[in-house]
Parts: C-alpha cells; sequence; structure tokens
C-alpha cells in the first residue's frame, strides 16, 4: 500500500478542519465527473503548481540534472513541467479511485504482464515503485485479483483525510494493513502466511537501514527493506509499474526478478536501484522527482541541495 504521501499539518485549528472537509468533498464531487475533465483539472492544476511551487520545482530540477545530465536545460524544463502535470493528475485521480463505483474503477485500470506470478500462494514482495500512479497499481491489484494483499500504511496527521486516505486503500479486496511502525518483524510474517507485500523502498528516508548505493551514477540513501524482506520471507520479487495513460492506468506486473535477493545485502541493494532506472527510463516524467532523492550523503559529501 503506497504509504508516502506527505502527512498534512495537524488540524488544531476550526478553520483547517473545515478547510479538510471541504477538500475531501471537491474529490468526491471530482469522482462523479468524465475522467477527461478530471485529466483537464489535473493539467490546470499542474501548470499552476509548477509556476508557484519554486522549493518543488527546483528540487525536481536538481534531481533530473544529476540523473539525466546529456540533457539540454530546455529538455530538463519540459519534462519537470510535464511531470508538474502527471504529479497533479493522479492526486487528482485519487477521487475516482476511492469513490468511483467499483465497476468505473476497474475499467480504468488495466492490469496486464505476467499475472501468473501473483496467482497461488508462493510468498512475494511487490516492488513498486514511486511513480505518479502508485496508488493505481495497489488498486488494480486489489480490484482484479482475488488474492488477498498486504499493504504498508504511514498514518496521517489530519484525522479526516487519515480515514479517507485508508478507507481508500481498502476499499477492494480485504487487505492486510501493516502500520509503519510495526517494523519488520510483523511484514515478514504476513510474508510467510501468503500475503503478497506492496513495497515502495525507493526514497531517501535517512541512513537508517540504508546503504549508499549508485542511483543513476550518484551515491544515494538506500533502503535495504527489499532483499532483507524477500529473504526473510522467502519470497520472490515481483515488480509492478503503473503507467498514467489517458483513459486510466496501465499496470503492469513484471516477471520475477530470477537468483534475487543473493544475500549480499549491498549488492542487493544496488541491483534494485539498477533495475528501478530502467523502469524510469520507460516514463521519466512520471518518477517522483519532487523527492529529494539525494538528500542523505555520504560522510564528507558536501549538500546535495543548495536551498
Amino acid at each position: 500500500m503506497p504509504s508516502s504521501t506527505p502527512s498534512p499539518a495537524p488540524d488544531s485549528a476550526p478553520q483547517a478542519r473545515l478547510s479538510n472537509r471541504l477538500g475531501l468533498g471537491v474529490m468526491r464531487l471530482l469522482a462523479r465527473l468524465p475522467l477527461s475533465w478530471v485529466r483537464a483539472l489535473g493539467w490546470a492544476l499542474g501548470s499552476v503548481l509548477h509556476a508557484v511551487a519554486a522549493r518543488r520545482r527546483r528540487i525536481a530540477r536538481t534531481n533530473w540534472a544529476a540523473c539525466f545530465p546529456d540533457h539540454s536545460e530546455a529538455e530538463r524544463d519540459a519534462a519537470i513541467r510535464r511531470h508538474f502535470v502527471y504529479f497533479a493528475q493522479a492526486w487528482l485521480d485519487r477521487s475516482w479511485l476511492w469513490e468511483a463505483p467499483g465497476h468505473v474503477v476497474r475499467h480504468r485500470l488495466l492490469l496486464r504482464g505476467d499475472l501468473d506470478a501473483l496467482e497461488g500462494q508462493a510468498p512475494t514482495v511487490i516492488f513498486a515503485p514511486h511513480f505518479v500512479g502508485m496508488d493505481a497499481g495497489w488498486t488494480a491489484l486489489t480490484a482484479h485479483l482475488s488474492r488477498r494483499f498486504c499493504g504498508l500504511y504511514a498514518e496521517q496527521l489530519n484525522a479526516d483525510v487519515d480515514r479517507w486516505m485508508a478507507e481508500g486503500r481498502q476499499r477492494f479486496g480485504n487487505p492486510h494493513v501493516v502500520g509503519k511502525r510495526q517494523g519488520l518483524r510483523a511484514l515478514a510474517t504476513a510474508l510467510r502466511e501468503g500475503l503478497p507485500l506492496y513495497l515502495l523502498p525507493d526514497m531517501d528516508h535517512g541512513e537508517r537501514d540504508a546503504v549508499f548505493v549508485p542511483f543513476f551514477g550518484v551515491p544515494a540513501a538506500t533502503l535495504t527493506s527489499l532483499p532483507r524482506l524477500a529473504r526473510l520471507g522467502g519470497a520472490q520479487v515481483v515488480p509492478v509499474t503503473a503507467r498514467l495513460v489517458p483513459d486510466g492506468y496501465e499496470v503492469t506486473v513484471h516477471s520475477p526478478w530470477v537468483d534475487y535477493p543473493t544475500g549480499d545485502v549491498t549488492a542487493d541493494t544496488a541491483e534494485m536501484n539498477r533495475r528501478l532506472e530502467a523502469f524510469i527510463a520507460d516514463m521519466p516524467e512520471q518518477y517522483y522527482w519532487v523527492h529529494k532523492r539525494f538528500k542523505t550523503r555520504p560522510p564528507g559529501a558536501p549538500p546535495f541541495y543548495l536551498m
């Protein structure tokens, strides 16, 4: 279950609670609109965010320049502008993912690829990179497949938003939800019980439980949870990627990785990043570039983001 959405500010003031509830009301209204209208609104919102969210725009530009150094400034700027549009469209898509009738949701989510990899009861860790469609990927699996899935959930600070997000992500398939604070043991237990784990381990969460391995050639603090959980649970690793397309999302189940993990946690984590780079190359503007992927630096290295 995707768990990387930034937590909103505490809702201590009545005005803040009212604002949050109005925002949720707008999302429920959007769920009733044609998808083309929602995407048009997302295009407008993304264009505005690109213009006004200067800090996030600088982060995305810095990330892109580091990962694609051969791109010209014009190519980079155009790509980041498209990224903000995809980001906003995917955010508004949560309206219909979590509120539209089930048949509408299933119709807009095309699930394809090696679906046999998720059949049966084989212990499975699903590697779900941080593309803008990560919520659509989770929903496609739980809405289309009969197998029960396990997701990691980070509680949101605002009670109304937390309730809406939690209910939305649990609306199909009766998934098993593990709180982020419960740690690897609870996740490993779920794996051994035959519940595929939807894991998003490709963000910078600091040095704890992480190693520095290359990401597009740049040393990046990378969580070791994918190989560690796969080994603890005796599980196969099955990547799942979600691509935002005009009529919804194309969610692809890739074939299990062969001979993974090897037991060398650092080498296995580096291999995860190497394979992630190939997924990103297929749809670069849809990756989560507004995150400070290189925030944590190796000892002695200068800060990456000068802001």
